[in-house]
């Protein structure tokens, strides 16, 4: 067996290192051919379609957060190729949704024990952009870019602007037409799911399979006190996700119109200002490793 390791260095501000040591050690001891991609930020994609030729692995590995896990599915669609997840990003909101192991090394060897493949979506937007996991306009695309500039990372430098947003929030217009109905609310976030929950584990809806051919447009329209207790009890328990305060549509495609350009964030990675968002689900786009713990083989 060959496995070909996609690393970040840098997601997450998570050093990789240590893992790669050990993942290199267990594959020495049973005999396992390794070969490893470092994302640089400069024709990664070019570059590790050239490495997947001239290795031919058996299996690839991607190691980091949500952006390394899209940008390895992206760069393995159309390939013959199947990938698993090892977590190690600051958020590993794709990973927890489908069981991966949170221990590093134990999802390796899940990875590397595995047979089960299977067909994971990924959301194409306006043609160009990509979302494996979540995306949204509104206070947490607000929160997203302020935290890509902070060399501060963690749960505290989020909680920090969180609490900075709330203080200047104020709701926008969205007009939404999806291949089976159409509304037009006022809204303080609008999200594009292709999961159920963020990389903290707040749940947005309970719908969301990334399994399914289909994804879900959310739309928050209140956030105050209640909604906040109620969406952190959510975390732990999701009989307290409240839908009062927002409403959930399942789509194969949509379009999202907005009075005035609003910032957009993808899988953690800010993409810019937008007027209109149009959203077409590509179905079983990534081969997956996986394995029978992951809820949705069952779904």
């Amino acid at each position: 067996m060959k496995l070909l390791f996609v690393v970040n260095p840098i997601s997450g501000g998570v050093n990789k290192a240590p893992f790669m040591r050990k993942a290199f050690r267990l594959c020495l001891k049973y005999g396992i051919e390794v070969a490893m991609y470092k994302t640089t930020g400069q024709n990664d994609t070019q570059q590790l379609r050239k490495m997947l030729a001239d290795e031919q692995p058996d299996k690839v590995v991607s190691v980091g957060g949500d952006g390394t896990t899209l940008f390895t599915g992206l760069a393995l669609m159309g390939t013959p190729y199947a990938m698993g997840i090892v977590p190690l990003g600051s958020a590993n909101g794709m990973a927890v949704e489908l069981n991966v192991n949170p221990n590093p090394l134990e999802a390796l060897k899940d990875i590397i024990m595995s047979q089960q493949v299977a067909g994971l979506d990924i959301l194409q937007v306006n043609d160009h952009y990509h979302s494996m996991h979540i995306g949204d306009a509104g206070i947490n695309a607000r929160i997203v870019e302020a935290y890509e500039k902070d060399p501060n990372r963690g749960m505290l430098t989020y909680a920090r602007y969180f609490i900075e947003e709330l203080k200047s929030m104020t709701p926008f217009k969205v007009q939404v037409k999806t291949d089976r109905e159409e509304t037009s609310e006022t809204v303080y976030m609008s999200a594009l799911c292709n999961a159920r929950k963020y990389g903290t584990g707040v749940p947005l809806n309970r719908e969301s399979n990334p399994m399914d051919g289909l994804f879900e447009v959310v739309l928050v329209k209140r956030i105050d006190g209640p909604a906040l207790i109620k969406a952190g009890l959510a975390r732990f328990n999701e009989n307290f996700l409240d839908y009062e305060n927002g409403r959930v549509l399942q789509a194969r495609q949509a379009t999202l119109q907005f009075e005035k350009p609003v910032l957009w964030q993808l899988d953690g990675e800010v993409i810019g200002r937008f007027d209109e968002i149009k959203v077409a689900v590509l179905q079983g786009a990534i081969r997956l490793i996986t394995h029978g713990d992951n809820p949705y083989l069952k779904a």
